[in-house]
């Protein structure tokens, strides 16, 4: 009589991109990276991961990549998980990319962190979110945050995170112009603009701007003065997303992704309208509840609770 064939669990679920609704860089630390400080915000557009565990007295981990992305931080999430867990199996990852590349929205670091959320439900183990975190924080600075997602202060590295309240969302548009903006030459080019009086400066208005909630015409971001300086295109399109009436604007990340907000639907289509020739996305900023709710619904044949992480009811 055949033995019968282990039980495959397999999930599809959406990585969030992110946008830096504010972000400043104070100096350079010890360790060599930079201080930051920084708002992160979770939006609609989302890579496609599925993901599928069989359990087997083998490890190994495939990933279905059409990109071949180079040192895939996904398929690295998922040999750092079975390791934590000391556990043995085959791992299927099948990714789908719609987040721009280079354009500072956080696919890559997304992409690992749903494979942080998902592969240990799927494996019917428990990692408590600290241990979850120390895993994110190995594979990049912004990691850490796609395990919570919403709004949220981000200091030190951008990992060290404080939650920020969750707000209506303003209507929101997103320019992917297609640059690939290389982040350590932009640190390069920031760096001796970087003064211990700007230092100070930057932390009180930081400050206030997250006692506001993230959203705020006074919300900037460093590494404009530079990027837009090598790509004055980058520029040109700020002034479009303002005179278009968007009342904050600015540049994610190191760039080269641009987004407004907009006071209502009306004005963010007409600003899309006029911005014929650049891929131009309408796109709404999503909530911590709402970031939780996608990912019960997405693991719910594996679960038993809403709570977060979410926890696989295959563990003992």
């Amino acid at each position: 009589m055949s033995r019968a064939a282990p039980p495959v669990r397999e999930a599809r679920v959406r990585a969030l991109a992110k946008i830096n609704l504010d972000l400043r860089v104070l100096g350079k630390r010890p360790d060599g990276y930079h201080e930051l400080r920084t708002v992160f915000q979770t939006i609609s557009l989302s890579d496609t991961i599925r993901i599928a565990f069989t359990p087997s007295r083998e490890t190994r981990v495939e990933l279905n990549d059409p990109l071949r992305i180079p040192g895939n931080l996904a398929l690295q999430a998922a040999e750092l998980v079975l390791d934590a867990a000391r556990t043995r199996g085959r791992v299927a990852i099948g990714l789908t990319k719609r987040i721009p590349m280079g354009a500072g929205l956080g696919g890559g670091s997304s992409d690992a962190a749903a494979v942080l959320l998902a592969l240990p439900v799927l494996a019917g183990f428990a990692l408590p979110l600290p241990r979850v975190c120390e895993l994110a924080a190995a594979l990049g600075s912004d990691v850490p945050f796609f395990l919570l997602g919403g709004t949220a202060a981000g200091v030190g590295r951008g990992g060290e995170l404080f939650p920020l309240p969750d707000r209506p969302s303003p209507a929101a548009l997103l320019v992917a112009p297609g640059l690939h903006v290389s982040t350590p030459e932009a640190y390069r080019r920031l760096s001796p603009r970087l003064t211990t009086e700007s230092q100070q400066n930057k932390i009180f208005s930081f400050q206030s701007l997250a006692w506001d909630g993230g959203v705020s015409k006074a919300a900037c971001n460093d590494f404009e003065a530079v990027v837009f300086q090598q790509y004055p295109q980058l520029a040109r399109l700020k002034r479009r997303l303002q005179k278009a009436g968007a009342f904050q604007v600015l540049m994610t990340g190191s760039g080269s992704a641009i987004f407004g907000l907009f006071r209502t639907d009306a004005e963010a289509c007409r600003a899309r309208s006029g911005l014929a020739g650049e891929n131009a996305l309408r796109i709404s900023l999503v909530t911590r509840a709402r970031y939780r709710s996608l990912w019960w619904r997405a693991l719910g044949q594996h679960i038993d609770q809403k709570i977060w992480p979410p926890r696989s009811r295959y563990a003992r």
